[in-house]
This record gives structure tokens, sequence and C-alpha cells, in this order.
């Protein structure tokens, strides 16, 4: 039941960050200009990605399901992640000034 739980969590919490940060970031993408119909999966990829890392890093530790094997990702891998989440996030905008 603790699982089913966890997995409802993860659902709502992703729903909500995504979708509060996809909104802003789509906004800041029409401003600039970016085609967001045909960029927009960038960003959200970069979304997807930095929520993996907050949720494995911090947010997997506050909930209902506890495993000996649950451990934060390694530092390099985080790092990595968060720069190529930041890269996916610029590369709509730097895409559109390469083609202007």
């Amino acid at each position: 039941m603790k699982v089913l739980f966890e997995l409802m969590r993860i659902a709502i919490l992703f729903i909500v960050f995504g979708g509060i940060v996809r909104v802003f970031l789509y906004y800041a993408y029409s401003i600039l200009g970016i085609d967001v119909d045909r960029y927009g999966w960038f960003g959200s990829i970069g979304i997807l990605s930095l929520f993996f890392v907050l949720y494995r890093n911090k947010l997997q530790f506050s909930g209902w399901y506890w495993s000996k094997s649950v451990k934060k990702l390694p530092q390099k891998v985080s790092k990595t992640l968060i720069v190529g989440s930041i890269f996916l996030l610029i590369l709509p905008s730097l895409i559109r000034s390469f083609l202007n």
C-alpha cells in the first residue's frame, strides 16, 4: 500500500512541479519569440530531468516508502543531469538565434 501512495505522490508532485515550471517556461519562450509548438519539447525533457534529480536527491526521503536500497544519485551524475537539463532549457533560444 505504501508503494501505491508513493506512486500517487510522485505523480501529483510531477504534475504540480512540472506544470508550474512548464507554464513559466512556455511563457518565457513565447516572450522570446520561440516557436513553443516546435521546440517546447526540449524544455519538457529538461523539466523532467530536473524533477528526477530533485526527487532522487531530496523528495524520496520524505515519502511513505522506505527501503535500504534508497540512495541519493552520485554527485557526478546529479551535476551532469542538471547541466544537461539547463542546456535543454536554453537550447530553443540558441536554435532561434542560429536560425535568424
